[in-house]
């Protein structure tokens, strides 16, 4: 199987996993739990199947944003609401925010790509992969829940890899949104103020990575720049390739064809901010 397909599969299982972040059912249902504005929520949410963690282990895992952003949301997240109340309110909330999107499947489709994808989940080898690994919970009882469980276990294995390779890269979280910012992706403005970013630092690591020939002065890519960027994503392909693998092409296409009509039910719904920070394009 190409390495292409595993970039493929998380273009239709990332809508499904990041709604989350943005749906106002799901913001809800963290904040009912007592959690204080949108990025304790956030930071909460997504740490939440790893336990009461301290801040240091949310800013290695996370990776990309700045301490900083990590820092006033945790510990103090857990004094509000406990890991096991957060993610309880986190399928709670992806369940009310997929339900009217999961309705352009019939009931045998939704059964029938829940099976696939937890088969894909359950196939996953999570050595190294902290937020893989913790993702591997109780799968929950609500179909639509147990959907977004799955996908988001897959593609928190992709983005653990994907983690992976920029350290081997030797780049920093910042150092890498410095590069899809040079290459012509996401602007510096929507990646800066979401991942928390003071201009001096946005500055320092321009003068970092040309120093190193990867930007120029100006902050755009050069060649070397380009093709260490090339040489990270594929390696982020390759290395979440396995789940994929094993399941074969014919299922893979099976998943693609039946989650296509939700993502772009998803798409059509304006929630997701186009460009955004996590690089997802428009469908």
């Amino acid at each position: 199987m190409d390495t292409s397909r595993a970039r493929v599969m998380w273009r239709h299982i990332e809508p499904i996993h990041a709604l989350t972040y943005f749906a106002p059912e799901s913001v809800a249902a963290l904040k009912a739990t007592g959690l204080r504005g949108y990025w304790m929520a956030y930071f909460a949410g997504r740490a939440s199947p790893m336990g009461e963690v301290e801040a240091p282990i949310v800013e290695a895992t996370f990776f990309n944003f700045s301490p900083r952003l990590v820092r006033r949301a945790i510990p103090d997240a857990w004094v509000f609401a406990s890991p096991d109340e957060v993610l309880q309110a986190r399928w709670l909330g992806a369940a009310a925010a997929l339900s009217a999107h999961m309705d352009q499947l019939t009931t045998a489709q939704r059964d029938r790509v829940r099976v696939l994808l937890q088969d894909a989940a359950a196939s996953l080898v999570c050595d190294g992969r902290v937020l893989a690994a913790a993702n591997q919970i109780t799968v929950p009882d609500e179909p639509v829940a147990a959907i977004w469980q799955a996908t988001t276990t897959l593609r928190e294995h992709r983005g653990d890899g994907h983690v992976a390779a920029l350290v081997a890269a030797g780049l920093t979280g910042l150092e890498a949104h410095l590069t899809i910012v040079a290459a012509g992706g996401t602007p510096r403005a929507t990646i800066q103020a979401a991942r928390g970013f003071t201009d001096e630092e946005w500055e320092h690591g321009i003068a970092t990575l040309a120093d190193r020939g990867l930007l120029d002065h100006s902050g755009h890519e050069t060649a070397a720049g380009r093709a260490l960027r090339a040489d990270v994503e594929s390696a982020t392909d390759r290395i979440a390739l396995a789940p994929w693998a094993e399941l074969g092409e014919d299922r893979c296409d099976e998943i693609a064809g039946t989650l296509l009509p939700v993502t772009r039910s998803i798409g059509s719904a304006g929630l997701f901010p186009t460009p955004n920070p996590i690089g997802l394009p428009a469908n």
